[in-house]
């Protein structure tokens, strides 16, 4: 549980941590290269450390050099997967295509992750079908097995992001030319490809959201690459910044490029920012913040993940500001929790939600962290709330930002860790 003692001014600089939506899909991806990379500005994040230790069972060797992981693929086996911890994170989806492509089966239980609405895997599935592997349901268990095809496949990853990486990585040693349709162009998406390319593979991508994947013989390892700093990160940062900042904070490694709606709409609701160049952003503190409308979409649209925090901003504007969570039928649940701190705010379905502002929150209540992103969203609502705030399920908090408490302490924010 976490203690927020609200009202403090923060000022000074953070620097932005590596990406858990890049990280975990290259970290499956290194399976691939049956040998060594190493891997810098890997984040040491809760959803790492849990699929490492996936990794680990099957035989993957690691160790850390500050924020640089070395990983060494060498002797895995399809074996020893550890059925319970697969279950707690949706990135042991990203075990699928390397071990498929090495031993030809895999039973895994179906992943797990945040809860905030249905997310199918139909797409990774029904690709991996067309490449060759069947796949079955046994309770709640997931079994593919099969014998990879040769020649020229068309694909459909469902603009999925998961899905994308997955399928990428499944035909980048497949002899023939894949063609995978309506792919997630997202910044860790390109990280990924990235990746792949500097241990050969060969993939290029269509400005119609097509990403065209010729397979080679092999890929090669033993080279340094670097996780693309979080954008989602970057933006919950800009938040705070226009919220709960003496006069401003700078943020390093910002991913300004990648956050172009975000920044829009920052701006519509009143909030300046100034790049300082060096892919460094000034957020202000916000004053006279007025309602805006924000619809989540696939990038490079108003990203998903950062819908909950940028809600606590809406309730800080004066007027009515709309939610359009486009993606996520279970993304808004998180507002009762802001209820609760006397927000004024209407769900008129699981899609759409109003939020009446300005509202003066109030500490005093003890508050739960609904996923990952609505945890973060909360911590921010007890920094700029009266009084303190308790929020629970705090680990969810720590499966996708490094150091967060910390981070907000060195910026002057009272808050700490204590005992439920």
């Amino acid at each position: 549980m976490l203690l927020v003692r609200g009202k403090k001014e923060l000022s000074g600089k953070v620097k932005i941590s590596g990406s858990k939506n890049a990280a975990l899909p290259i970290l499956g991806a290194a399976l691939m290269l049956n040998g060594k990379v190493r891997l810098t500005n890997m984040p040491k994040i809760g959803d790492v450390k849990t699929f490492l230790d996936i990794l680990e069972g099957i035989g993957v060797k690691y160790n850390w050099e500050g924020t640089t992981l070395n990983f060494d693929s060498s002797n895995i086996t399809n074996q020893n997967l550890n059925f319970e911890k697969i279950k707690k994170i949706r990135s042991s989806i990203f075990l699928l295509s390397p071990l498929l492509h090495f031993f030809g089966s895999i039973k895994i239980p179906f992943p797990g992750g945040c809860s905030i609405g249905k997310r199918p895997i139909d797409a990774h599935l029904n690709g991996l079908e067309a490449i060759g592997y069947n796949y079955q349901y046994e309770n709640d268990e997931i079994i593919l097995d099969g014998n990879l095809q040769s020649g020229e496949k068309i694909l459909n990853a469902g603009f999925g992001v998961s899905s994308t990486e997955n399928l990428i990585v499944a035909n980048v040693l497949r002899p023939g030319t894949t063609i995978i349709k309506a792919a997630a162009i997202e910044p860790h998406v390109m990280n990924l490809i990235s990746f792949l390319r500097t241990a050969g593979a060969d993939i290029k991508i269509r400005y119609n959201h097509e990403i065209i994947v010729s397979g080679v013989e092999k890929l090669v390892n033993d080279f340094d690459f670097e996780i693309v700093s979080d954008y989602i990160e970057s933006g919950t940062y800009m938040i705070i910044g226009a919220l709960a900042s003496k006069e401003y904070i700078d943020i390093e490694n910002a991913r300004i490029d990648d956050l172009y709606i975000f920044i829009e709409k920052l701006k519509e609701s009143g909030v300046k920012v100034e790049d300082l160049g060096n892919d460094t952003l000034r957020v202000f503190k916000a004053t006279n913040l007025k309602s805006v409308q924000i619809q989540t979409n696939i990038f490079p649209g108003f990203p998903t993940d950062l819908q909950s925090p940028f809600a606590i901003l809406q309730s800080q504007a004066e007027g009515i500001s709309k939610i359009h969570e486009v993606l996520f039928e279970g993304r808004l649940s998180f507002l009762v929790e802001l209820e609760k701190m006397r927000a004024n705010v209407a769900v008129m379905n699981p899609h759409e939600a109003l939020i009446f502002g300005p509202n003066k929150l109030k500490g005093g209540v003890t508050v739960t962290s609904w996923d990952l992103r609505a945890g973060a969203a909360m911590v921010i609502a007890g920094l700029i709330a009266e009084g303190e705030t308790k929020i629970t399920n705090v680990e969810y908090i720590y499966r996708g930002y490094e150091d967060f408490v910390s981070k907000l302490k060195v910026l002057g924010a009272d808050l700490e860790e204590i005992n439920d």
